[in-house]
């Protein structure tokens, strides 16, 4: 009786595709790119991001969680810094905002889009979606005050004219932020890690829980070290190919933008929707095996890095970078995220939630992109 030839790992799509995109990405690194290359660069960051999920979710179930979702929220928005900076350096004044922008289009997609379909994908599987109302509960409070002291702040202060921080101002804002977001790592991963642990619904959410009661492993093996140090390497080289391609298609995004009349802002918006992909695809699949709490792990994990790493980036950037630094929100802006923390605290205080909370979050995301389409 013959035995089955295995197939080398090294042959897999999850491997092949983040080499060819970051292969990609030095070939079309500072070029002025013609169409068909946009187009074969795109399909690259297409693959590279269903990569990333792939890569994240072996990653996440070897170290288990919170530390799996973490893993991968602190690697997108590490690479999706170095973006900003990168972007600001080169676009001059006219990229004054792109880091404001950037961060509340990541603020809005993680709390309202990831979160709002992650809650319809649990919902639509056991009619209601559980989870843990004191971990997300936490995550929230953080975002709320790191979002008000960095994006809010900035329009009512008035030592520098304009929605703008003195350098004292952005360096409290900065140092502040890091704080933040170190002590809010402390409790996620070591003194109330099981409040962010996913809850054991017992495959009837209607019943009701025990809120002492987790989810801790999936049912499959663990994967070996070894193949988890493989992914955690391929996922950082999926993640760096992603936002390289993203830079590299974005001229042509700029430029389609400001011939279709549209304001600048739409870049930013643009840039934090491929950038926080992985994390969208990785929050779906997570609801679909019942693990809502690790999909809002990934949503205001990824937003809380997104605030309290870019802001102290932005401001050592600062240093060295040219033109003025516009932080402060618009009146739109502000209600929209006054709106996100209002419906986001009535949505998380029971611990459950039904199609309708997926449903009102999802159409303050789509308020939100109208309201930046056509302000």
């Amino acid at each position: 009786m013959g035995t089955k030839k295995r197939r080398s790992p090294l042959t897999d799509w999850t491997v092949l595709v983040p080499v060819v995109a970051l292969v990609a990405l030095v070939f079309s690194w500072g070029r002025e790119l013609p169409g068909f290359a946009v187009v074969l660069v795109a399909l690259c960051l297409a693959g590279a991001v269903l990569a990333a999920v792939h890569h994240a979710e072996v990653v996440a179930h070897r170290v288990g969680e919170p530390f799996g979702s973490l893993i991968l929220a602190v690697a997108v928005t590490v690479i999706e810094v170095a973006l900003i900076v990168t972007l600001m350096a080169d676009g001059g004044d006219k990229s004054a905002s792109l880091a404001r922008d950037t961060v509340f289009a990541a603020v809005m997609i993680t709390c309202n889009g990831i979160v709002g379909v992650s809650l319809l994908v649990g919902a639509l599987r056991n009619r209601v979606a559980v989870f843990n109302p004191e971990g997300s509960g936490a995550a929230l409070a953080t975002v709320a005050t790191l979002a008000t002291l960095s994006l809010v702040l900035p329009t009512f202060t008035t030592s520098k004219p304009g929605p703008e921080f003195s350098t004292g101002q952005l360096t409290f804002a900065a140092v502040a932020s890091l704080a933040l977001y170190g002590l809010f790592i402390a409790v996620q991963t070591v003194r109330h890690r099981n409040y962010f642990l996913p809850v054991d619904t017992g495959g009837d959410a209607d019943t009701g829980r025990d809120a002492d009661t987790y989810q801790v492993d999936d049912h499959a093996a663990p994967p070996t070290a070894a193949a988890a140090r493989l992914s955690l390497g391929l996922l950082l080289v999926a993640l760096v190919a992603v936002v390289g391609d993203a830079k590299a298609v974005s001229p042509t995004i700029e430029a389609a933008v400001a011939k279709a009349g549209l304001p600048q802002a739409v870049v930013g918006v643009i840039i934090a929707l491929l950038v926080l992909l992985p994390e969208t695809l990785a929050a779906v699949r997570a609801a679909r095996r019942d693990r809502v709490q690790t999909s809002l792990n990934l949503a205001y994990g990824s937003a809380i890095a997104s605030i309290g790493l870019t802001i102290p980036a932005i401001a050592l950037a600062s240093v060295w970078l040219s033109g003025p630094l516009l932080l402060g929100l618009g009146p739109v802006h502000m209600v929209l995220l006054a709106l996100t923390v209002v419906v986001s605290t009535l949505t998380l205080a029971p611990g459950r939630a039904t199609l309708l909370q997926g449903g009102v979050h999802i159409v303050v995301l789509a308020a939100y992109l109208f309201l930046a389409v056509s302000p």
